[in-house]
């Protein structure tokens, strides 16, 4: 049988379990000097037009909406009267009539809520003072009322920083404070003529450039945005009761005494049956680039290993990003490492046609 005819027959397959049952045969049909270009057209042809990037979405959070912001910079600018009452206490009858301004201050020093609160602990010592904590700093942001002290270290840190007398460069040539950025290159003076005048869409743009739009974002949902694979077959399995366990670095040891595993780490979900026998290793990896899929594509041989010692269980695994869309030396060998049992979050749902699934779902 050609090679041509084998990935025909293969993505004509008339269930997921059919196609494993053929890709299981690539082996034995074909010479080793074969196998990596079958393996990547099979890949090819029948997997890498189910996979999506994950870069064009994000996860939302309410707080990073526009419209507080946008109040919050009305306050701000009316109680300092458009940035012309700038003083230590200025800033901090601003902060303490109107507490949402903070985050104005902080949003021009270019600093996160965790950055602010460190600086207001570096400020605080030599004010003999208290520092604010992160979780005060957001709860003054979202409208709480600043005390006279938390209000006077914020103003203190805002003051300190804008006149460059907060954090002084190191004096590196490649080393630049977070004021010398267009908006705060003269300090106050650029923020009037900003407010005055508007941000020059070059600008915004300059901004993107190096600091990537919704980077701030991205940031602080990473962990939502790395599990939402995990996250995806958890619901799945649960919905349809397969017995499993999702692994993580809190129950390594427990994986290997319940059910004999040792590959480390373990894989991302062991499916198992009545009496804590293995029946699947499942593992998720998402990869946006071709050479971080390549690298990741070398764990499914240590869990086709893996399997093969715990009686030849069969191995899973979820893939997402466009990443994988190179074949040759990342998709290819994940497809012949599971035989086929590779799927992604639009064809999750078809996994369960592929054994030992349908058994475990009736079985419950």
């Amino acid at each position: 049988m050609s090679a041509e005819k084998t990935v025909e027959d293969i993505a004509s397959a008339s269930s997921w379990q059919k196609r494993v049952a053929l890709i299981r045969k690539v082996p034995e049909s074909f010479g080793m000097a074969h196998h990596q270009a079958i393996y990547a057209a099979i890949a090819e042809r029948v997997y890498v037009p189910n996979l999506s990037p994950d870069f064009a979405y994000l996860h939302w959070r309410e707080d990073y909406e526009l419209g507080p912001v946008e109040a919050a910079y009305q306050v701000a600018h009316e109680t300092t009267r458009g940035f012309s009452s700038v003083g230590r206490s200025d800033l901090a009858g601003a902060i303490g009539k109107a507490p949402t301004s903070l985050r104005v201050f902080r949003l021009l020093l270019g600093f996160t809520p965790q950055e602010f609160a460190a600086s207001t602990g570096v400020v605080a010592k030599k004010l003999g003072k208290r520092a604010v904590s992160p979780s005060r700093i957001k709860s003054i942001e979202s409208g709480s009322t600043a005390s006279g002290q938390e209000a006077d270290v914020c103003a203190t840190v805002v003051d300190l920083a804008m006149n460059g007398r907060l954090f002084p460069p190191p004096g590196s040539p490649d080393v630049r404070s977070k004021i010398a950025k267009p908006d705060t290159a003269k300090g106050w003076k650029t923020v009037r003529e900003y407010a005055e005048g508007g941000v020059p869409l070059p600008v915004l743009l300059h901004q993107r450039h190096y600091g990537g739009a919704f980077r701030q974002l991205l940031d602080a949902t990473s962990s939502k945005r790395g599990s939402i694979i995990e996250d995806a077959v958890e619901s799945l399995f649960k919905s349809r009761k397969v017995p499993h366990v999702r692994t993580g670095s809190g129950n390594q040891a427990e994986i290997k005494k319940r059910f004999g595993i040792t590959v480390r780490p373990s894989p991302d979900f062991v499916v198992y049956s009545k009496g804590d026998v293995p029946r699947a290793l499942l593992e998720c990896k998402g990869a946006n680039d071709g050479g971080t899929a390549r690298d990741k594509a070398a764990r499914f041989r240590s869990l086709r290993s893996e399997a093969n010692r715990l009686d030849g269980i069969p191995v899973f695994a979820v893939l997402a990003g466009l990443g994988w869309t190179r074949t040759a030396d990342a998709l290819g060998p994940v497809v012949r490492d599971t035989d086929g049992r590779t799927f992604t979050l639009p064809t999750l749902d078809d996994m369960l046609t592929v054994q030992p699934f349908p058994d475990l779902v009736s079985s419950v």
